[in-house]
C-alpha cells in the first residue's frame, strides 16, 4: 500500500464530504441560506425544518451519498486486499475524514451541519445490511415522532450495538469507532436534547412540501 495514496484519496474523501448541499441547494433553488433560520445548522434536519419534507429528502439522500462515496475510494488503493482489517480501517478513515469535511467544510467557511447522514452513508459503504437496521429504527422513530434529530441519536447509538450483538462483528477499530460516533452525536446534539426534554424541539413536516 502506497502511504502517499491514502493521503491524496483521504484528501478527495474530506473534499466531498465538504459539498455543503443543504446551503447550495437552499440558496439556489429558495433564495435561504438555511444556516439563518431554524437551528442554524447547515444539515438533513434543519433543511426538513426550514425548506420542507421534499428539499430535506433531497439534502439527506445527498449527504449519505458523500457518505458512500467516500468509503468506496478505497477501491482505488487496489494493494489493500478486500475483507482485510486494514481495508475496513481505510474505509473507516475515508468515510471519517467526510464527516470532518461535512461538519467542517472548506466551500462555507468550515462552518456545516452535523454530520449524521454522511456516517450513515459510510455505514452503508462499509456494511449495508448493519446501515439498513440503523435506517430503519430511525424511520421508526421518525414516523412515530417526527424528530429527525431524536432519530440520529437514537439511530447511531444503535450502530455500536447492533454491529456487536447483532451482526457479530469483531473488528476492534470498527466497534470503537461506532461506540465515538455515538458519544459523537450525543455531543453534537445536546441543544438537540436540551430542546427535547423541554418539549420544544421542532418536528419534520412529513409527507408535506414548504414552499
Amino acid at each position: 500500500m502506497q502511504f502517499s495514496a491514502v493521503i491524496f484519496w483521504g484528501i478527495i474523501a474530506y473534499v466531498i464530504g465538504s459539498i455543503p448541499s443543504s446551503v447550495w441547494i437552499g440558496k439556489s433553488y429558495f433564495g435561504k441560506d438555511v444556516r439563518d433560520y431554524g437551528s442554524g445548522n447547515a444539515g438533513a434536519t434543519n433543511t426538513f425544518r426550514v425548506l420542507g419534507t421534499q428539499a430535506g429528502i433531497v439534502v439527506l439522500l445527498l449527504d449519505i451519498l458523500k457518505g458512500v462515496t467516500a468509503a468506496s475510494l478505497i477501491l482505488y488503493i487496489p494493494s489493500v486486499s478486500h475483507g482485510t482489517d486494514q481495508y475496513v480501517n481505510l474505509q473507516l478513515l475515508f468515510g471519517i475524514l467526510a464527516v470532518v469535511g461535512h461538519i467542517f467544510p472548506v466551500f462555507e467557511n468550515f462552518n456545516g451541519g452535523k454530520g449524521i447522514a454522511t456516517l450513515f452513508g459510510m455505514l452503508i459503504g462499509i456494511h449495508y445490511l448493519l446501515a439498513v437496521a440503523c435506517v430503519a429504527l430511525f424511520v421508526v422513530v421518525l414516523l412515530l415522532t417526527r424528530y429527525v434529530s431524536l432519530s440520529s441519536i437514537l439511530a447511531t447509538i444503535s450502530f455500536p450495538i447492533f454491529t456487536i450483538y447483532i451482526f457479530n462483528r469483531d473488528e476492534p477499530l470498527l466497534i470503537a469507532f461506532g461506540v465515538a460516533a455515538a458519544l459523537m452525536v450525543v455531543i453534537t446534539h445536546k441543544k438537540n436534547i436540551v430542546r427535547l426534554l423541554n418539549g420544544e424541539e421542532s418536528k419534520a413536516k412529513l409527507f408535506r412540501s414548504k414552499s
